[in-house]
């Protein structure tokens, strides 16, 4: 019998640490890349195919995904983070646990974001960060 995976098997995005948000928008969009509408000061994210792909203000993504361990460089964290999204709210906390009952190590609980979505952060048996996300509709 085949066992069906409580973790999305679909890639939805990778964030990456940055030191000037507003620069890495103006290049991308330089490019012809679209920023998504709810892209602000810290935060800016394109719609590729199949996947986004997110610039966040380093500190500010430090504090969701190496809580407590300051700035990617200091933590030996490189400032990357993958993320799958779950189809709803309710899934974020189940989806988290069972990453974590896999042996993933607990980075940050799930929570309620100010941007609208819930989501929480693992890491995986190397360190490599993933975020548990439902992103609500745009």
């Amino acid at each position: 019998m085949t066992q069906t995976s409580i973790v999305p098997r679909q890639f939805f995005a990778v964030s990456l640490a940055s030191d000037d948000v507003a620069g890495q928008r103006r290049f991308y969009e330089a490019w012809g890349w679209q920023a998504l509408p709810y892209s602000n000061q810290e935060y800016v994210a394109f719609q590729l195919e199949g996947a986004i792909v997110a610039f966040v203000r380093k500190a500010l993504l430090a504090e969701e995904a190496a809580p407590g361990a300051g700035t990617p460089a200091a933590s030996g964290w490189n400032g990357v983070t993958l993320a799958v999204n779950v189809p709803a709210r309710d899934r974020v906390d189940p989806v988290w646990r069972a990453a974590v009952g896999a042996g993933a190590t607990a980075i940050g609980e799930p929570v309620d974001r100010p941007w609208g979505g819930r989501s929480g952060y693992v890491a995986d048996p190397e360190g490599n960060r993933w975020e548990i996300a439902w992103v609500p509709p745009m």
